[in-house]
């Protein structure tokens, strides 16, 4: 029998370096953020979080800069 993987959910965030907007959007775990979160919360703009595919997740990373007020499908919390 093989093992069942855990669903792995993954976050996009646009990165403050400074104290300021990088305009750099990065890809982690969705345990990474909340660790990040925990540590230091606020410094970093969540995009998009609950992102089933990495994949994906790297696609809107990529994708054109989204306006700093606007944050995209953020998941509840």
């Amino acid at each position: 029998m093989r093992k069942t993987e855990e669903a792995t959910l993954w976050v996009v965030y646009r990165m403050k370096t400074r104290g300021k907007i990088a305009g750099v959007n990065a890809v982690c775990e969705q345990g990474e953020w909340e660790a990040m979160e925990l540590f230091k919360p606020g410094i970093h703009t969540l995009i998009r979080a609950g992102i089933t595919n990495e994949g994906e997740a790297e696609r809107l990373a990529r994708s054109s800069p989204v306006d700093d007020n606007t944050r995209l499908n953020p998941s509840p919390q």
